[in-house]
């Protein structure tokens, strides 16, 4: 995902209008007293054909939320279920966002436009529906960061700061408004399955089954897999590829989520919904993001221990379909799958060819040890090895026979690599806040993007 998008014509697509009648409310937009673009993605807008809309049509369709052509005529707030931190709350869903159109990419993919801070909807609770200036500016940050990075993420499509006054309990109030809107392939969370389940809509879930295996394709199962003809079993199988591979490329990149709810999962295996999200400042396992998670359940080392618990809740609702012993034996391939990932991942962003599965775990953990006992930032230690050069030691040695990724880029001479470390998201933050200064923010994202291009795109899994 962090090669340059493909230019494309508006192809609407509203291809979840079928399922509308049970998965989502329709609501209505917050109406904002101001209308002000502070981040429109050049990158992405070409890709599903919105680049030739001028800032009023953008303001008036993703601050007021004027209805895109041909698409959803009203936006729909999705309903779903979840364990949050691991207690099953149901009386959850969109609070503060909603589906707002559908579309295809060049590569035919269905894309969502999904909102963050666009008012309240019947799953606000006690919430205002609003999203502060900060954390969009947050989530610019992480998206194009993970995005540069390799880590299949939702996208920062927009920003528009709305003009109100905000009050928080976890940072300084009154504070700046906005509404964002994300572009990611799709919306659909293990938390709404497990909707469908507690309310034992089996027929449905069978609707839901075919909505996902047909607008997010992927690779049958094995060919010894049990049940391997069965809808339900299939995704299963689709479901466990695609998080192992999100949980490897999280861990390679040195990104901690910080909230690994079910209803934070996306079915597709794309990373999203960035809250208190955090980079490593050194490779420390017990290392937290949020504030709020006071025993270390989310740490960064037991980011996929999360994400595998998360796939035993889908599987569970998935037996409102199916018999057990075929999705317990697509659950029991994360393991080998997740590891297969952290090798192929990081061989590539150490910039080195693979040299098989045990040469290239031991070279993961030859460099795990590296980083503990020089506490070297992980993004510094990437960047001073990169094709397995300035190696000593131990690290030498695992290294030894690897041969450097073909190419190079300027980027790699340079003496200090990108980082999105908690201090300089604060200062960027800071210079908005203190005297509106976006030249910090824009900086920080040609930069990111530069590094992007420098390490490519992450090669696919085997047989992909």
């Amino acid at each position: 995902m962090s090669q340059e998008p493909q230019a494309s014509p508006y192809r609407p697509d509203p291809a979840i209008a079928p399922l509308a009648g049970w998965i989502a409310d329709a609501v209505e937009p917050a109406r904002f007293p101001q209308a002000a673009i502070r981040f429109r993605n050049r990158r992405w807008d070409r890709a599903i054909g919105l680049d030739d809309r001028d800032d009023d049509r953008w303001a008036a369709h993703f601050a007021r939320f004027d209805p895109l052509p041909g698409n959803l005529p009203q936006p729909l707030a999705l309903r779903y279920h979840g364990h949050q931190f691991r207690v099953y709350n149901p009386e959850i869903g969109d609070g503060r966002g909603f589906l707002f159109a559908q579309l295809r990419d060049g590569a035919d993919r269905l894309l969502d436009l999904g909102t963050k801070g666009s008012g309240q909807t019947p799953y606000s609770r006690m919430g205002d529906g609003r999203l502060t200036l900060k954390g969009a500016v947050r989530e610019i940050m992480a998206t194009e960061m993970l995005e540069a990075l390799g880590v299949y993420t939702s996208k920062t499509l927009s920003v528009i700061e709305t003009g109100e006054e905000l009050v928080r309990s976890d940072e300084p109030s009154p504070t700046r408004s906005a509404v964002m809107v994300r572009l990611s392939h799709g919306h659909i969370r293990i938390g709404t399955f497990q909707r469908l389940l507690a309310l034992e809509e089996g027929e449905h879930m069978a609707q839901l089954v075919d909505y996902c295996l047909a607008q997010f394709p992927g690779s049958p199962p094995p060919d010894d897999a049990p049940g391997r003809d069965e809808p339900a079993v299939i995704l299963m199988h689709q479901a466990v590829e695609r998080m192992a591979d999100l949980a490897a490329a999280w861990m390679v990149a040195g990104f901690v989520h910080g909230v690994l709810n079910t209803d934070n999962m996306n079915i597709t295996g794309e990373s999203f919904d960035y809250g208190p999200w955090r980079w490593l400042p050194a490779w420390d396992p017990g290392f937290t993001a949020a504030y709020f998670d006071h025993g270390g359940l989310y740490a960064f080392g037991r980011q996929p221990e999360a994400v595998h618990w998360n796939l035993g809740q889908l599987a569970v609702a998935l037996r409102l379909l199916a018999d057990a012993p075929p999705l317990i034996a697509a659950l029991e391939r994360f393991g080998p799958l997740y590891m297969a990932a952290v090798a192929r991942r990081w061989c590539w962003r150490l910039g080195v060819e693979p040299m098989g599965e045990e040469r290239d775990g031991n070279l993961v953990a030859a460099c795990e040890r590296a980083m503990r006992e020089s506490g070297e930032q992980p993004d510094r230690f990437f960047h001073r090895h990169r094709g397995g050069r300035a190696a000593e030691g131990d690290l030498a040695a695992a290294l030894e026979g690897y041969r450097p990724v073909p190419g190079s880029h300027p980027y790699w001479d340079e003496d200090a690599p990108q980082t999105m470390l908690i201090e300089e998201v604060e200062a960027i933050w800071s210079a908005i806040d203190r005297s509106d200064d976006w030249q910090p923010l824009d900086a920080k994202i040609a930069a990111v993007r530069r590094m992007g291009e420098a390490h490519g795109a992450p090669p696919p899994p085997a047989g992909h």
